[in-house]
């Protein structure tokens, strides 16, 4: 297939990560990625990238999600485990979820089958914070920071000949004479490149501060955490449904500095370096899929990848490589659509 084109629309982690494997996968072909947002204006960079999927997080089946998350976290671990590793931006870290009224919350059913260390807290580690913690859990996992893996990724892509286009693709149609397969990581923009109304924004704000005495992470009640990454500490959080707001929220940010000293005291001493807010493109069942159309009477064939919500980080490898298998199952003809 020495003559095979493949558009990658999208450049947040779901859209480098699928045209690297893709890469892989069709060594001869002509890979693009087409996006109008690249590197720290994708929202993959205010994700703090800790591999912690939400026991709510769906494929279109129980297997797949699956096989999707530990296809991923064996990716993850296998390229820090490189010399690439830390300037991929990858880390193994450990560290604590507290609840003082769930049970519920400080168990995770994927990550307790992947992660090399799943355990209960013990009485003592819970009164490692404040507050009246009765339920915890400590772990052992993975962390991806997206402001080092997205350059680098992006360095390995065109370092195999792939190409950066920056271009607002407005209609995956006109795509259809130029390239053999489209393959469409859009993020919250396939709400209207496609036309989904199943896909829906959760706002997200966090703090990044300095603080490099902080090497656990801590999770609280009301979407509080602390996530030390490779060269700052991540504050957060919240989770606000349809909203569209892009500005940083002053009262969001007090609120989270406040919550997050709570429960990590020394914070107060941090430096704050900023903050950054990012929508999630959320929808129920994660949509990664073929789809052929026909305008103008031309065949074009779409494989679609987007609809994360905040697990894009954790989870882009797994669906990648999904994603991969069904380029190469349209290309060939067996599509069953």
């Amino acid at each position: 297939m020495s003559d095979l084109k493949i558009a990658v629309v999208g450049a947040g982690v779901i859209g480098v990560t699928t045209a690297c494997q893709l890469q892989k996968r069709f060594r001869n072909a002509k890979i693009d990625i087409l996006a109008h947002e690249f590197f720290e204006d994708t929202t993959s960079y205010v994700a703090a990238g800790l591999f912690r999927p939400g026991t709510s997080f769906c494929g279109p089946s129980e297997d797949i999600t699956r096989k999707w998350i530990q296809d991923s976290y064996e990716f993850w671990d296998a390229l820090r485990k490189t010399s690439e590793g830390i300037e991929a931006g990858i880390l193994e870290v450990s560290g604590y979820i507290f609840s003082s009224e769930f049970p519920e919350i400080v168990r995770n059913r994927f990550l307790e089958q992947v992660c090399p260390v799943y355990r209960s807290a013990t009485r003592a580690e819970l009164g490692l914070c404040p507050g009246n913690w009765k339920f915890g859990s400590f772990f052992t996992t993975l962390l991806t920071q997206s402001s080092y893996y997205i350059p680098w990724a992006t360095r390995e892509f065109q370092s195999h000949g792939g190409q950066l286009i920056r271009q607002k693709v407005a209609s995956l149609e006109h795509l259809g004479t130029q390239y053999d397969v489209v393959v469409n990581c859009t993020g919250l923009g396939a709400k209207t490149l496609c036309n989904d109304h199943h896909l829906v924004p959760i706002r997200g704000q966090v703090s990044k501060v300095k603080a490099p005495w902080i090497k656990t992470f801590f999770y609280g009640d009301l979407d509080t955490y602390i996530i030390p990454g490779v060269d700052s500490v991540t504050l957060g959080g919240c989770r606000q449904y349809e909203s569209w707001d892009l500005k940083v929220n002053d009262f969001d940010s007090m609120n989270i500095q406040q919550r997050c000293e709570a429960l990590v005291p020394s914070l107060k001493g941090a430096e704050l370096l900023g903050h950054q807010v990012g929508l999630r493109p959320h929808r129920a069942v994660v949509r990664v899929e073929k789809e052929v159309k026909n305008p103008n009477g031309k065949k074009l064939k779409i494989v679609h990848n987007y609809g994360h919500g905040g697990y894009g980080v954790t989870t882009a490898p797994g669906t990648s490589l999904y994603a991969c298998d069904l380029v190469q199952e349209i290309l060939s003809g067996n599509s069953k659509l």
